[in-house]
C-alpha cells in the first residue's frame, strides 16, 4: 500500500481521545443516564456505554428525541464535567504511546468529539501533555484538521477514527479498547489493527525505520 505521506521531516501522530487514551466509559455512561433520568427516561448504563465514541447530537435522539438538543448538551456537560472527568484513567500503553512519538522528536494530536477544553481538562486528570488539541470534530470532520496538522498516523477505536484517517490520507491504526469490537473494526478495512496501545510505540518505531531509510511504501496491512 502506497503511503508516500509518511516520509516527512517531521513525524506527526493523531490520536482518539476516549477509549483510545483514555478510559472516560464511567463518567460519559453515568452522566448520560442522569440526564436521561432528569427528563423521565431510564436506561441501561450497557446501552449508554455502548454510545461512547460517539458525537452527542448522535447519542440524545436515541431516546431524547422531542427534547432540544443545546438544552440536553448543557444538562450532560454538567454533570460530566463536574462527576465524569474525575474519573478518567488513562488506559494501558497510552503513556508509552505518546512518548515513543516523542522519542522520534515527532508531534502528537489529539482529536476528539469533545469540546476543546473538556479535552484539556482529561489529559490534565491523567497528566499527558501533547501538543496540539482538536475538539468538537467525529468521523470525516477529524480528516481536516489531521491533513492540516500534517499527521501521517491517527490512532483510534471507532469505524469513525479510520473514516478520519483516510480523509486525511493518512495510516489508520485501531484498537478494540472501547465498545466497538475488533470484528466491527476490521469490516472498516483500517491499516492496522493493534490489540492495545501496549503495542504501538514497536509498531511505531517499525516504521519510523522505513521512513528512516527512506522507504516511500509500508508493508500490506495484517
Amino acid at each position: 500500500m502506497p503511503r508516500e505521506h509518511f516520509v516527512r521531516d517531521v513525524l506527526v501522530v493523531g490520536f482518539d481521545l476516549d477509549m483510545t487514551l483514555v478510559d472516560s466509559a464511567q463518567g460519559i455512561s453515568e452522566a448520560l443516564v442522569a440526564v436521561c433520568k432528569l427528563h423521565g427516561v431510564d436506561i441501561q448504563i450497557e446501552d449508554a456505554l455502548a454510545t461512547i465514541g460517539l458525537p452527542l447530537d448522535q447519542v440524545f435522539p436515541l431516546w431524547l428525541p422531542e427534547l432540544p438538543y443545546e438544552q440536553l448538551l448543557d444538562e450532560y456537560r454538567e454533570h460530566y464535567g463536574q462527576h465524569g472527568i474525575p474519573k478518567t484513567v488513562a488506559l494501558p500503553g497510552a503513556v508509552e504511546a505518546l512518548e515513543a512519538v516523542k522519542q522520534l522528536h515527532g508531534r502528537t494530536v489529539v482529536v476528539s468529539a469533545k469540546k476543546a477544553d473538556f479535552v484539556q481538562r482529561v489529559l490534565d486528570v491523567v497528566g499527558f501533555e501533547v501538543d496540539a488539541i482538536y475538539g468538537y470534530l467525529f468521523a470525516e470532520n477529524k480528516g481536516e484538521v489531521l491533513l492540516q496538522e500534517g499527521a501521517q498516523v491517527y490512532v483510534g477505536d471507532h469505524p469513525g477514527d479510520i473514516a478520519a484517517a483516510r480523509a486525511a490520507n493518512a495510516i489508520s491504526v485501531v484498537v478494540p479498547t472501547g465498545p466497538t469490537s475488533e470484528a466491527i473494526l476490521r469490516e472498516s478495512n483500517p491499516d492496522y489493527v493493534l490489540g492495545d496501545l501496549t503495542e504501538f510505540p514497536a509498531w511505531l518505531h517499525g516504521m519510523e525505520a522505513l521512513v528512516a531509510g527512506r522507504e516511500h511504501h509500508l508493508p500490506a496491512a495484517d
